[in-house]
């Protein structure tokens, strides 16, 4: 890649500019976002800034990452379709079908492709779900793909309905994990550790035991089993959580993310 232009300058598409400047310094960005302080730091990155789209931004990108917030992605498009010639477009959006974005860019590209990054991104430990339409050819799906392994993993799913399930599982995934931690926190803190020391073994733990999960062959029942000793602590605690019926609230509550985003895309 040689060229890329976002339309909007947001923390996800600063995360992207960061990985991709590690992996290819020389890239020749260009952001285009409404916001004075957000092209302040764009600028900061070394990107070319334009406060409404311009050719100049757009012409000779081998993709434009659509990057503004879903609510205001219409708006972006019809700024954006006066300039576009054929490119290829890449939505991070959640919930914004590809049949709506080209609607909204009044037929100016058929090259769309629609991903779903998450926010670890900005640490550059992402994870990206990209669909992209068997009409594409493979060097497009090759750009997209090499544009979101920029901030992290990627796997491609073959139907477009997936994305919603991508966005339920890890694009939402890092607020139930968020969740969780505050809950062990706090529960750490009910048996009598300060707000640091509760902090440090709640993460060290949850840090540990993802890195374990990684690397081990096993499945996670496994290692799980490995730490339950049968009438021990982990099994009174397991216990509980079973009785309360975690497991199945969180297998629910990623069907009802998975279930609103398709409703967003309906609107």
């Amino acid at each position: 890649m040689k060229k890329i232009c976002f339309i909007g300058g947001g923390n996800m598409a600063s995360a992207i500019i960061v990985g991709l400047r590690k992996v290819a310094p020389s890239l020749d960005v260009h952001v285009v976002e409404p916001f004075a302080e957000a092209r302040e730091r764009m600028a900061a990155t070394g990107a070319v800034v334009y406060e409404v789209p311009a050719r100049a931004a757009t012409e000779n990108a081998d993709a434009i990452v659509l990057a503004t917030k879903p609510q205001t992605l219409k708006d972006a498009c019809a700024q954006l379709a006066p300039c576009l010639n054929g490119e290829l477009i890449v939505s991070i959006a959640a919930g914004t079908r590809i049949a709506s974005i080209a609607l909204w860019l009044g037929g100016k590209t058929d090259r769309i492709v629609r991903t779903m990054p998450n926010t670890p991104a900005l640490v550059g430990q992402g994870i990206t779900g990209v669909f992209a339409p068997v009409s594409l050819s493979q060097n497009d799906v090759d750009t997209a793909m090499q544009l979101m392994r920029a901030c992290g993993d990627v796997i491609r799913v073959d139907d477009e309905a997936m994305i919603d399930a991508v966005t339920a599982v890890s694009g939402s995934g890092p607020a139930y994990v968020f969740h969780w931690i505050e809950s062990m926190i706090a529960a750490a803190k009910n048996v009598g550790f300060n707000d640091a020391d509760a902090r440090k073994l709640v993460l060290a733990t949850l840090k540990g035991a993802t890195t374990l999960a990684e690397s081990s062959e096993e499945s996670p029942a496994t290692l799980r089993e490995r730490v339950t000793s049968k009438g021990g602590t982990t099994a009174a605690a397991l216990a509980v959580i079973s009785e309360r019926g975690v497991q199945q609230a969180l297998i629910d509550a990623i069907a009802a993310a998975r279930d609103r985003g398709q409703e967003l895309g309906k609107a």
